[in-house]
């Protein structure tokens, strides 16, 4: 807690004033979290100090939007390290929301525990965003976003976190995602002036080699990069008590077809969709259990007892390949690949059928997709997709 108000004073986040009679006071809380390595060890405890922006009147603050990266973008910028046998690198900012600033004029309580004496009656007027606030994180985008472009980087026009630098035959790639930066390039001289001066423009956490991220394992050889979700699989079998489950080959049975009314007896809704919700948080890496997920996550509205056995049986296909990731191999012959297919008329409750696609780069897939459309076609025309594109393989990180 007091490194977190060192933190705050430091960047001049705010100035002790008198409390305004015209003006709403936002309050404020500690929130405490346990950060985790990729194995499960506890990496630091951590406490923030936010404001509670639940209590921000709608209408009022409307610059709130702030984009990060896709899991598409980022699992491209692996692919494209791969081939070209780059080093991906990882930078954290430290408490990055407090490098925003802000143009209203927004009153914070003072935080317990840390109420100045002879002051109890003052309040603080924020000079930049705070933890909390529907502006912070906009307020971050644009401040970061500024320093990109200040320094010679392009935005991508389709993804507007993903800044690329060209001097001469020497690229620098940077991806953001929120106060996590991910970055690699040709030119080791070039990265390191990168870093040295994100570090002097703001508090940096120097995280080496990319090797954990978004809860994604990362796996850096001079052969290629592995990445997998076997620490977040062996977590999901443990929390739905599936770790000695009778292992299956397949996610779902060859065949099956779901529908909403299938006679069965209902279940708990809630923990339905938590375990959806968890095997789509599984598909980062998991290119195999999209489909199904996916499917079975029309029913979270009244799931039943057909519909959860359905769910645990991708439990029971996970558990016999919980070491599977997708492995993206170097090469000197990276072409970029794309499938797409389509069932027909295949959902039984409204005839609408399911369409699909995977697009690779090099020797590993990157970007994937299953979706049911929008409105029943007569027709479909569509390319078969190739399974081998998935190139999905057993982890060598055990």
């Amino acid at each position: 807690m007091e490194e977190e108000i060192k933190m705050i004073e430091k960047n001049n986040t705010w100035e002790l004033t008198d409390r305004p009679k015209d003006k709403e006071v936002i309050g404020v809380k500690w929130i405490y979290k346990t950060k985790l390595n990729a194995d499960g060890s506890i990496q630091k405890h951590k406490a923030r100090l936010v404001a509670k922006g639940y209590s921000q009147l709608p209408g009022i603050t409307t610059q709130t939007f702030a984009p990060v990266a896709r899991l598409d973008t980022i699992r491209a910028l692996i692919a494209i390290a791969a081939n070209k046998k780059w080093k991906i690198y990882q930078m954290d900012v430290k408490s990055a929301f407090l490098n925003g600033y802000i143009d209203e004029e927004i009153y914070v309580e003072q935080p317990q525990g840390f109420i100045a004496k002879g002051s109890e009656e003052k309040v603080l007027r924020l000079k930049k965003a705070l933890y909390g606030l529907k502006q912070a994180p906009r307020a971050w985008y644009s401040r970061i976003d500024k320093y990109f472009i200040d320094r010679g980087f392009r935005r991508s026009l389709s993804e507007p976190t993903l800044y690329i630098k060209s001097q001469g035959n020497d690229t620098l790639i940077v991806s953001l995602y929120v106060d996590d930066l991910i970055y690699t390039g040709n030119n080791e001289k070039m990265i390191q002036v990168f870093k040295e001066d994100m570090m002097k423009t703001f508090e940096m956490s120097d995280l080496g080699l990319m090797h954990f991220f978004l809860g994604i394992e990362i796996n850096q050889e001079k052969e290629g990069i592995f990445i997998c979700q076997r620490k977040y699989t062996e977590t999901l079998l443990k929390k739905f008590k599936m770790k000695s489950c009778k292992i299956v080959t397949t996610p779902l049975v060859t065949g099956e077809k779901y529908q909403k009314e299938d006679g069965s007896q209902k279940v708990d809704g809630s923990m339905y969709r938590s375990l959806i919700g968890s095997l789509l948080y599984l598909t980062a890496t998991r290119p195999d259990i999209m489909f199904a997920t996916c499917l079975l996550s029309r029913f979270m509205q009244s799931p039943s007892q057909v519909h959860y056995a359905a769910a645990k049986r991708i439990l029971r296909y996970l558990r016999g390949t919980k070491d599977f990731g997708i492995w993206y191999k170097s090469t000197n012959d990276a072409k970029l690949v794309g499938y797409t297919d389509s069932d027909w008329a295949g959902s039984v409750d409204d005839m609408k059928s399911t369409s699909g696609y995977t697009f690779s780069l090099g020797s590993g897939i990157f970007s994937w997709a299953s979706k049911k459309q929008a409105t029943v076609a007569q027709i479909l025309s569509g390319s078969g997709i190739h399974c081998s594109c998935c190139n999905i393989k057993s982890s060598h990180l055990a």
